[in-house]
């Protein structure tokens, strides 16, 4: 049923176009651009000579085909757009992948949420200690099997298609980071607990952590990284993998440089270094976050919730890439004057 959306994506699929357009990104990250703020873009629009059907998230969770219509279909997008998006796509399943090796029981969304899932928190130390009982688990179950799996049929379409295959990336799940994961397992009451009982905190983050690295191993035999560089949400970056500290603005300075920067240095160190993404408040660990060797961008949301020029001094500053930064504040920071070094990146 999706031969003829891939044929359509192929065809139209321009190799001079997007090959430009991955030299813009690769001078961006390599530092070799020299504009004020980076806003990169293929040009002409191309137009989809077929119909791309809308797919629903929960119509993806049991079916490859689906699945790879959706995220196919978001490469079509992106040619009809002519902007900047590097074409890309992913085994999408929501942040409980890596939770669902555990046994966690999984919480899927209703169908007018068109929204991905999650899993249910165990909130029980008790469970916890069980976990940690059982140690690694196998990895080839749950909703690491569909992703797997689902790895394995984007590299068979690559084979397949050309084009496809040179310029659409495949880049790795949502793994989240050490932390995230802790509290997607744990839940809420992680936050008193963490005070309480740190050492199984500890415990449990080298546990998933150990599990981090093991499924991305697994998951780079199957989709091989390359040149030092990598695509994530059609963004360039030098590094791997793309860490989520999304717990972290929940925990003090101090918290971060213990309970999640070695942790989340480990992976960066295996990978051969990357980007973090955090949603919420991080000026107040931003600062030793910067400092972490391999780190080579940040992806933030919600500026509003920042004093933004901690966060320049932490990145832009230090070469570090912010990638993208919201147009309006990177618009804000040059009129008042603040220069970015050629470090961010906006739509």
């Amino acid at each position: 049923m999706i031969e003829k959306y891939l044929e359509d994506l192929e065809r139209r699929i321009d190799p001079s176009a997007e090959a430009d357009l991955y030299r813009q990104w690769a001078n961006f990250v390599q530092g070799t651009f020299d504009g004020e703020v980076f806003s990169p873009t293929r040009g002409e629009a191309i137009e989809p000579r077929v119909e791309w059907p809308q797919v629903r998230v929960n119509e993806t969770l049991n079916d490859f085909d689906k699945m790879a219509l959706q995220q196919f279909g978001m490469c079509s997008q992106a040619l009809d757009a002519g902007g900047g998006a590097l074409l890309c796509v992913r085994a999408n399943y929501g942040t409980g992948i890596l939770p669902s090796l555990f046994g966690v029981e999984m919480f899927i969304m209703d169908e007018q949420a068109d929204t991905l899932p999650t899993n249910k928190p165990l909130n029980d130390p008790d469970a916890i200690k069980a976990l940690l009982d059982r140690g690694v688990p196998e990895l080839h179950q749950s909703l690491c099997a569909k992703v797997l799996d689902m790895g394995e049929r984007f590299v068979d379409i690559a084979r397949r298609y050309p084009a496809i295959g040179r310029h659409v990336h495949i880049y790795h799940p949502d793994l989240q980071g050490p932390m995230d994961v802790v509290e997607l397992l744990w839940g809420s009451r992680l936050f008193l607990d963490i005070v309480d009982m740190p050492d199984r905190v500890h415990a449990l983050l080298e546990l998933v952590t150990e599990t981090y690295i093991r499924f991305m191993q697994a998951w780079q035999r199957i989709v091989p990284p390359s040149n030092g560089q990598s695509v994530h949400w059609s963004m360039l970056q030098r590094g791997h993998v793309m860490l989520r500290d999304d717990s972290a603005m929940n925990l003090s300075p101090q918290m971060f440089d213990e309970f999640i920067r070695p942790y989340d240095q480990r992976i960066l160190d295996a990978f051969g270094g990357g980007a973090i993404h955090f949603c919420g408040r991080g000026d107040h660990y931003i600062e030793s976050m910067s400092h972490m060797p391999g780190l080579t961008a940040i992806a933030m949301s919600q500026p509003e919730y920042n004093d933004m020029e901690i966060i320049f001094r932490n990145t832009v500053d230090k070469g570090i890439k912010l990638l993208g930064l919201s147009r309006q504040t990177a618009a804000e920071a040059l009129a008042a004057g603040r220069p970015l070094h050629s470090n961010a990146h906006s739509w």
